[in-house]
C-alpha cells in the first residue's frame, strides 16, 4: 500500500473509468437479450464485484493519506450498517449485495471524483456523505422482486402494499359471503369431474377444445364478469364444480383459497403458518393446487404439502417436505412444484440429496411411498405422460428429462440434456413417441424420439433449436408448429425441424394459452395485457389487445368453457369470451 505523508489530489481517472462499468453490467440482460439464464448473475452481482475495484483503488492507488483510507472504508461499512438497520425487510438479503453496497460504493466514488482536489480530510467526509445518501435511498424503498428482465420492482415503503389491500377486501368479502347452498355430495361429484384439475389443465398443455371463439375483438371484446383482489403468489387456478382453487400469501400465512367461479366471492380458505420471500422471485407460494377425487393437494413455497377436503377446506393431512427430503432450507426460489396425483400417490419435486429429488406420498395418509433422484435443481412439476402407449411420470431438471414408473418410482429412462441454470418448464408428448424438452434461456428447445429397444426405451435427438429459448414461459403446440416465448419475444418454430417461422410481439415474460378449435392464442403479457393472436406459421398476426391486469403477471391463464380466468400477485379477473 502506498503511504502518503502529505496531502495530494486524488488520482481520479481510475474511478472515472470504473464507475460507468458498474452501470453497464447492470443492463447486461438488455444488451444480451438471448443470453443464458445465468446472465442474471452478471447483472445482479457485477456492480458489486466491479465496486470492489473502487475499494482497491481507494486503498492502493488513490493517493489518499493512510488514515483517510481507513476512515473511508470504515465509513462505508457504517453507511451500509445504518441502511440495513433502517431499511424495509424486503431490501435485506440479496439486495444488500445487489443494490445497497454497490450504491454506497458508487456514491463514495462519485464523491472522490467531485471533491478529490481538496487537500484536507473534508474530501473523505464529503464522499462518505454521498455514500450514506446513496445507501440511504434503499432505506426508502421496498421491493416485490424482479421482472423478467431482472429489473427490480420498487415502491416507496410507506405506500400500502397490494397484499394489505387484498387482505382488507378479502375479509370484507368473507364477512358478506353466503355459505355453499348446494348439497355437499353434489359438490363432491362435480369436483370429481373437474374440467381443469390443475396446472396447465387435464393434459398439461394449456389447451382448450370443444368451442370456437370469435376472433373479432373490435365487435365482440372480452366481457369482464368480475374482478377481485387476491394475495401475492404465482399460482394459477384449478377449476371444478364452479369453484376456483389457488394459493396466495396473507400476512404470516400461506393460504389455499377457494373462490366462486361465477362471482369471485370467497367460499373457504385454509391457512398454513409460512411466509416465503426471496428478493428476486418475490413473495408467496409458487405452485398451483391440484384437484383429484374431491381433494385439493397444494405445496407451499417453504415445502408444506397439504391434502384438503375440496368441499369445505378441512385438513386431511400435512407433510413438511424439508423433513422428508433432508433439506434444511427451501430451494433458492422456493418449492415451486405443482403436485401430481397418479396411481394413488401425490408426487412432488423436493430437491433432496441422494435419492430424494422426487418424493411420492400415499394419497390416503401422506406417508412416503417411494423416492427417486432427480438432479440438483428443478422448478418444474412432475407430470404424467404416455410414450408408446405406456404411462410414465416425467420431470425436467437441470440434468435433462427423467422418466419413472408411476406405480413403483423405478427409473425407466434418463435423458441427458444439461442446462446451466434454473429449469421451470414442462415437457410435452407429440404423436405418442416424441418428447419436446424446453431447456431455458441460452440453451433452447429439443425434440427427441423414443423407440422400443431390447433393454426398454431408446431415444434419439431429432433437433435442437436455439430459435425457441423460453425462460419460465411454457410452450404451445398446434398443427405442426410450436408457439411461445423466445426469451421476451413471442415466436413460432416448425415442429418438423425446429426452424423459425416468425418472431414478433414484445410481451416480455408472459404466458400463453391455446384455443385449439379456433386456431387462436391468448397471450398474457408480463405487464398484464391480454392479447389475441392467430395461431399461424405464416406471420405474427395480432388480432386484439386489452388491458386485463395491472402490474407484473407471470401466472398461467385458464379457460373453462367460455370463461377466461386470470390472476397475478395483486388481483384476479374473469372474462367471458365471445363464442361463434
Amino acid at each position: 500500500m502506498e503511504i502518503s505523508n502529505a496531502w495530494r489530489p486524488l488520482r481520479t481517472w481510475i474511478p472515472i473509468l470504473i464507475l460507468p462499468l458498474m452501470l453497464l453490467v447492470r443492463f447486461i440482460p438488455d444488451l444480451v437479450p438471448n443470453g443464458p439464464s445465468s446472465i442474471w448473475m452478471a447483472s445482479a452481482f457485477g456492480p458489486f464485484l466491479i465496486g470492489l475495484l473502487v475499494i482497491l483503488w481507494w486503498l492502493i492507488a488513490s493517493r489518499a493519506r493512510w488514515f483517510e483510507r481507513v476512515i473511508g472504508v470504515l465509513g462505508l461499512v457504517a453507511a451500509v450498517v445504518i441502511e440495513q438497520a433502517l431499511c424495509h425487510e424486503s431490501m435485506r438479503g440479496a439486495l444488500l449485495i445487489v443494490m445497497t453496497i454497490p450504491m454506497a460504493i458508487a456514491g463514495f466514488g462519485v464523491g472522490c471524483v467531485l471533491f478529490g482536489q481538496k487537500l484536507t480530510l473534508q474530501r473523505t467526509w464529503l464522499a462518505l456523505g454521498l455514500a450514506l445518501l446513496a445507501a440511504g435511498y434503499s432505506a426508502l424503498l421496498r421491493t416485490d422482486g424482479v421482472w423478467g428482465n431482472f429489473a427490480f420492482g420498487f415502491d416507496w415503503r410507506w405506500n400500502p402494499t397490494s397484499e394489505q389491500k387484498a387482505i382488507s377486501e378479502i375479509r370484507q368479502s368473507e364477512n358478506l359471503s353466503t355459505k355453499e347452498s348446494r348439497d355437499a355430495q353434489e359438490v363432491l361429484e362435480d369436483l370429481r369431474a373437474a374440467p381443469w384439475p390443475g396446472f396447465r389443465g387435464p393434459r398439461g398443455d394449456s389447451r382448450q377444445t370443444g368451442l370456437r371463439f370469435s376472433d373479432d375483438w373490435s365487435a365482440l371484446p372480452p366481457k369482464e364478469i368480475w374482478r377481485k383482489r387476491v394475495g401475492p403468489g404465482w399460482s394459477s387456478f384449478a377449476v371444478g364444480a364452479d369453484r376456483l382453487f389457488t394459493q396466495e400469501q396473507r400476512e404470516e400465512n400461506e393460504v389455499v383459497a377457494c373462490y366462486d367461479a361465477q362471482t369471485g366471492e370467497p367460499i373457504w380458505s385454509f391457512e398454513t403458518p409460512s411466509r416465503f420471500f426471496e428478493s428476486l422471485g418475490g413473495l408467496g407460494p409458487r405452485g398451483t393446487p391440484t384437484l383429484s377425487d374431491g381433494s385439493i393437494y397444494a405445496l407451499g413455497a417453504e415445502g408444506i404439502l397439504v391434502r384438503l377436503n375440496a368441499v369445505d377446506g378441512t385438513l386431511v393431512w400435512k407433510v413438511d417436505l424439508k423433513e422428508v427430503s433432508g433439506r434444511t432450507e427451501p430451494p433458492m426460489w422456493g418449492f415451486s412444484c405443482s403436485p401430481c396425483v397418479d396411481s394413488g400417490t401425490v408426487i412432488v419435486h423436493a430437491g433432496g440429496k441422494a435419492d430424494k429429488g422426487v418424493i411420492a406420498l400415499n394419497c390416503d395418509d401422506g406417508q412416503v411411498a417411494w423416492t427417486a433422484p432427480a438432479g440438483e435443481m428443478s422448478y418444474s412439476s412432475v407430470q404424467p405422460i404416455k410414450i408408446l402407449d405406456r404411462d410414465y411420470l416425467c420431470l425436467l431438471s437441470n440434468l435433462g428429462a427423467h422418466l419413472w414408473d408411476p406405480a413403483t418410482g423405478k427409473s425407466v429412462y434418463e435423458y441427458a440434456f444439461v442446462h446451466q441454470g434454473y429449469r421451470a418448464l414442462q415437457a410435452q408428448v407429440i404423436d405418442n413417441n416424441k418428447l419436446m424438452i424446453p431447456a431455458g434461456m441460452g440453451t433452447g428447445t429439443r425434440l427427441i424420439e423414443f423407440t422400443s429397444g431390447t433393454n426398454g426405451l431408446e431415444a434419439k435427438e431429432l433437433w435442437t433449436s436455439r430459435d425457441m429459448k423460453p425462460d419460465f414461459n411454457d410452450l404451445l403446440i398446434h398443427e405442426g408448429n410450436i408457439y411461445g416465448f423466445d426469451n421476451a419475444i413471442f415466436a413460432c418454430i416448425g415442429l418438423e425441424d425446429g426452424k423459425r417461422k416468425w418472431k414478433g410481439g414484445r410481451y416480455e415474460k408472459g404466458q400463453a394459452f391455446l384455443l385449439a378449435d379456433s386456431g387462436l392464442i391468448l397471450v398474457v403479457s408480463e405487464k398484464g395485457e391480454l392479447v389475441l393472436l392467430r395461431a399461424t406459421p405464416e406471420r405474427h398476426e395480432e388480432l386484439g389487445k386489452i388491458s386485463a391486469l395491472s402490474d407484473k403477471t407471470w401466472n398461467h391463464p385458464v379457460v373453462v368453457e367460455n370463461r377466461l380466468y386470470l390472476r397475478n400477485a395483486q388481483e384476479a379477473v374473469c372474462y367471458e369470451l365471445a363464442v361463434e
